[in-house]
């Protein structure tokens, strides 16, 4: 899946019970977990990290041996949802990624997943919703990720300003997370479907300097000859 940022900072939280059909945390008295669980979830974390583009299964096993030991790991349940996303079980893949949302209200990388996961599921407006989301954290420190799935995501819907407007605010961001090829054709092609030719035409020729030979230059052109003169 494309975009997908995995790898981030170890926050947790301790909980003693993540109840994943209702996306509930729940707290039981006596439930502390131990500081040496908490490091060994870390290095089960760690573990699934470094096997993950070699052997999944390793890596998700990792993954369920950290939040058995810490089920506040959130990076563990996200990584559990990076990996069924890549096996194409969206339904399961969404739960693990709530779920990480659940233990963490502000965490812009999970949301933003979620809804590249949703957009999957054809559930649109619902993917909307979680990219806003993403974005309500001030601290995202890649929000032009959030931006280019939200103005893919209205343009779908059929919102072309909104969608400009997204794909605009991506642009701004520095250093890009996104191809900036990627992310200028789909803004020509929102500039095309608002009726400003020639702001469309001038940011597709962009993409092919940005993208010689590429598959974002071909579409660029392909949608370049069906401009007005």
């Amino acid at each position: 899946m494309t975009y997908m940022a995995f790898v981030g900072p170890i926050v947790r939280v301790r909980v003693c019970s993540l109840v994943a059909l209702g996306l509930a945390i729940a707290w039981l008295p006596g439930c502390a977990i131990s500081e040496e669980s908490i490091q060994k979830s870390k290095g089960y974390y760690q573990e699934g990290v470094a096997s993950l583009e070699y052997d999944q299964q390793k890596s998700y096993v990792s993954f369920q041996k950290a939040l058995k030991l810490d089920p506040g790991n959130k990076e563990a349940r996200y990584g559990l949802g990076h990996i069924l996303a890549l096996q194409g079980k969206f339904p399961q893949a969404e739960e693990e990624l709530r779920a990480a949302t659940a233990l963490d209200e502000n965490y812009s990388e999970a949301y933003t997943y979620l809804g590249q996961v949703l957009q999957k599921q054809g559930r649109w407006r619902d993917a909307i919703a979680s990219f806003h989301q993403a974005l309500a954290n001030p601290v995202y420190t890649t929000p032009d990720l959030a931006r280019f799935h939200l103005g893919r995501s209205l343009a779908h819907e059929g919102d072309y300003q909104g969608a400009m407007e997204a794909f605009e605010d991506a642009l701004v961001v520095s250093p890009p997370n996104v191809p900036p090829a990627l992310l200028n054709l789909e803004l020509g092609r929102a500039y095309h479907k608002l009726g400003f030719e020639r702001r469309s035409k001038d940011t597709l020729i962009k993409v092919t300097t940005l993208d010689k030979g590429g598959e974002y230059a071909a579409a660029a052109k392909e949608l370049l000859t069906r401009l007005k003169p």
